[in-house]
């Protein structure tokens, strides 16, 4: 995936686990809030630090 595109998905993942932690925090529950807001990092961290799947070429 292009850097430029990695960067869109992680500010947007960013901004909606933010968004979910503040409203659920203020709501709702502070422990969904809290895993919420990890989980949201978690998958950015993981997306820049795991490589994607590549399909293998097939020999002729």
């Amino acid at each position: 995936m292009p850097i430029h595109i990695k960067v869109m998905v992680s500010a947007l993942t960013l901004v909606a686990g933010g968004g979910f932690y503040y409203f659920e925090n203020l709501y709702g529950e502070p422990h969904v809030a809290l895993v919420g807001g990890c989980l949201a990092i978690f998958m950015v961290v993981a997306m820049w630090v795991f490589p994607e799947a590549a399909q293998k070429q097939k020999r002729r």
